[in-house]
């Protein structure tokens, strides 16, 4: 197709071009096939793992939870990967809740060599926790999925019977039990739930129901002991409301007999104020009828896409991906031109802190991998999500009863403008009739992976950018309806009032990557360059005697260390290759440019997060690589913050990594200083993070020179004639087609 002569389309929604990968993929996930094979292998009787269906189990059952793909070993895959050997074998993860043992424990256990033959072995998954249990975590500080919810349910329907008439005088509300008609407010719970397993509790807020019911919370509470499996022993451990404890129904009753409970802000039912749609009460906008600018592949898709494979080339990038339930997307084998630069890229952890002074926001703190967050990616709108005629991809996973989920349209790849030139200068002005002689611009384009998490309230958007110079971008946004609080006049200080009776509760949002560099080998190291000032004399100063100038000093980190940002900018950290200078004799390497919000947790010794969260508590950090210290979190680690199942610390154990396989984890994410205007949702335009990984002396000049999307115009100094150069990129003259979006949308499919 020649683009300039194109009058039909221009190619927006064409496939991308096809390119075989280089191998076939060796992170890929589980297929479907063998999910159905471990869920039969894991059941045979002759494991001996006495399981009940889930859909027929209790909390005093053994049943299998879910099913995952197990991390492939990079000892075992580069091997593959860059040489002559086979493939590494695959394995799944596989989680089961053991509440029939005589000390009820969750378990996970590795399934492998797959497909299941007479060579596969069920085994404990123990080597990548080292909080001293393996992959064991106590009852009182497992997952809180439906049957834990129904063990607790009696209680909480009885206690809330008993002061129905106190709910409905206050609030208008009953909570008669999930499944009664009666009840018209839903509740709520929260974690962590635990501190160390040897207890559990449960913290239950209630809402209104409908849409919005995260923006229309009520001012009560219950507090439940929850521990063990045995729920006749479950108990009170109080009500909270007008930010007061009541240990006891009569405690409760006998305030509220007294006239001493009030409702000075009551709730509306109605949060149709809070519901993300049009809102012609607001006004019209001047020529909003208009669809808004657009970014579109016009001419046709510039990248390679192998869709079996996962694997996609760009502009000189390659890259493999992967995607697990417990963590989302995930990358491998990033190269530019050929040499790799990273093994692995993925996220870690989305956690959230919350603050106030009542139970629900003091008590809350999520991990998102505790909700396997990577199942909360799906559709995405054409369009609007992502630009038009975006390659979508599906993303499947193994569900716990032994089917395998997919969510269409769940992860979108496209090239987009970068807004703004990737590099140009103007030369010449004075009596050129154009004001300059020379004018160069290059275009500046980038390869945008995209997916969106929806975990509860909040939208995660994961937007990972690979530009045409070689650095690359991933930055995180967030949008969603708050977790709100009841408002309290005399508790501004953790937050605004945003509604009638609604307060936004401050809280940080932390989201940890793991990126495994490997500068063109595993030899690697990470140095600090520091913007110092220096007191100095020079000689062609002599009226200046002393002065200062700044400097700068580099140093090779010896150890292995969590470290902050430097203040005001002025230092640096580079993962190079000590061993593969440039021209000019300086190691390659990659820096790490902070962006946008450059955070970590506000907290550093809450006892929420005590030993549960370290990896939350720095921007970055760098170890030595090993296969078993794959994760910085363990997916159940929220609930043991005093003893946990997997303690990001004890990585820092004196181990060298000055030419060494280094791993750098980083932080992203937004102190959520909330305000109106997170109403109804928060607007991604402001709760945004990022970070860049950008070459660093990487190349012996800018890598901009191949590129041929470029104009270099040249004016004559006399006659103002223009020439231009276009290096054989013409300009497309097609029409633009689109269509609806929402007609385009794929059900989600279990099989």
């Amino acid at each position: 197709m020649s683009v300039a002569n194109d009058t039909r389309t221009c190619g927006i929604s064409d496939e991308a071009p096809y390119v075989k990968a280089p191998k076939p993929n060796p992170w890929a996930p589980i297929s479907s096939e063998d999910v159905k094979a471990v869920w039969a292998f894991v059941h045979a009787p002759e494991r001996g793992l006495n399981l009940t269906n889930p859909a027929n189990a209790s909390i005093t059952d053994n049943y299998v939870f879910w099913l995952d793909t197990l991390h492939t070993n990079k000892t075992s895959v580069l091997p593959y990967i860059d040489g002559a050997a086979t493939a590494p074998p695959k394995y799944a993860r596989v989680v089961i809740f053991e509440g029939g043992k005589d000390v009820p424990v969750s378990q996970e256990y590795m399934v492998g060599p797959l497909p299941v033959s007479d060579k596969t072995t069920l085994e404990k998954y123990d080597y990548a926790f080292n909080g001293g249990s393996g992959g064991t975590v106590p009852f009182n500080a497992r997952y809180y999925d439906g049957k834990r919810n129904a063990g607790y349910e009696p209680l909480l329907k009885s206690l809330m019977t008993e002061v129905a008439d106190i709910t409905k005088s206050l609030f208008n509300g009953t909570y008669y039990g999930s499944s009664d008609n009666r009840t018209d407010i839903v509740a709520a719970g929260t974690g962590p739930n635990s501190f160390d397993g040897s207890t559990s509790w449960n913290t239950i807020m209630f809402r209104y129901p409908g849409m919005a019911s995260y923006m229309v919370p009520l001012d009560f509470y219950i507090m439940l002991d929850t521990t063990g499996t045995d729920i006749t022993k479950y108990s009170l451990r109080g009500f909270v409301t007008n930010t007061r404890f009541f240990p006891t129904v009569a405690a409760l009753r006998e305030a509220f007999d007294a006239g001493e409970l009030k409702n000075p802000f009551p709730q509306t039912r109605d949060n149709s104020w809070a519901v993300l749609d049009h809102k012609p009460e607001m006004g019209v906008r001047d020529l909003e009828d208009r669809l808004a600018p657009q970014s579109l592949e016009i001419g046709g898709k510039r990248y390679k896409l192998d869709r079996e494979q996962r694997y996609v080339e760009y502009m000189g990038w390659s890259f493999y991906m992967s995607f697990t339930r417990v963590l989302g997307l995930q990358f491998y084998d990033i190269r530019f031109k050929g040499e790799r630069i990273i093994y692995e890229l993925s996220l870690q952890e989305a956690a959230a802190q919350y603050a106030g002074n009542q139970p629900k926001a003091a008590n809350t703190v999520y991990h998102d991998t505790y909700f396997s967050i990577g199942t909360y990616s799906a559709t995405l709108l054409e369009g609007y999500d992502c630009p038009f005629g975006a390659t979508m991809l599906n993303i499947s996973f193994p569900t716990g009863s032994g089917t395998t989920e997919t969510h269409p349209q769940a992860i979108c790849i496209f090239e987009a403008d970068s807004g703004h030139p990737l590099a140009r200068h103007r030369t010449g002005s004075g009596s050129n009739p154009n004001g300059f002689s020379h004018l160069g611009s290059v275009k500046g384009s980038a390869l945008h992976v995209r997916t969106v998490a929806t975990v509860g309230n909040y939208d995660y958007l994961f937007d990972y950018a690979f530009n045409v110079d070689g650095s690359m971008e991933i930055e995180v946004r967030a949008s969603g309806y708050l977790q709100s609080s009841p408002y309290y006049p005399d508790q501004s200080n953790f937050g605004p009032r945003v509604h009638d009776s609604t307060q936004g509760s401050y809280h940080d949002h932390v989201l940890t990557f793991k990126a495994d560099f490997d500068i063109l080998s595993t030899a690697n190291s990470l140095q600090k360059t520091t913007l110092t000032v220096v007191n100095q004399t020079q000689p062609w100063f002599p009226e200046l005697g002393t002065f200062p100038q700044m400097t700068l000093q580099s140093e090779t980190l010896p150890t292995e260390s969590q470290l902050n940002w430097p203040a005001n900018g002025q230092g640096m950290y580079t993962v190079i290759n000590p061993n593969a200078p440039n021209k000019w004799g300086t190691p390659r390497g990659y820096r790490l440019v902070p962006g946008k919000s450059p955070i970590h947790l506000s907290i550093a010794d809450s006892p929420f997060t005590l030993h549960s969260s370290h990896f939350l508590k720095s921007h970055l950090a760098v170890t030595r690589q090993h296969d078993e210290e794959v994760y910085a979190n363990s997916w159940q680690n929220v609930n043991l913050p005093s003893k946990p199942q997997h303690d990001f610390a004890k990585f820092f154990d004196g181990e060298t990594v000055d030419n060494e396989d280094v791993v750098v984890w980083f932080n992203l994410g937004m102190h959520h200083f909330t305000r109106s205007e997170d109403v109804p949702v928060t607007l991604f335009s402001e709760a945004v993070s990022s970070i860049v990984f950008a070459p660093q002396n990487f190349f012996d000049r800018a890598p901009e020179g191949d590129l041929r999307n470029r104009r270099v115009v040249v004016s004559d100094d006399k006659t103002g004639d223009v020439t231009y150069e276009d290096y054989g990129v013409q300009l497309p003259l097609c029409k633009v087609h689109v269509e609806e979006p929402a007609g385009r949308i794929e059900p989600w499919v279990k099989a």
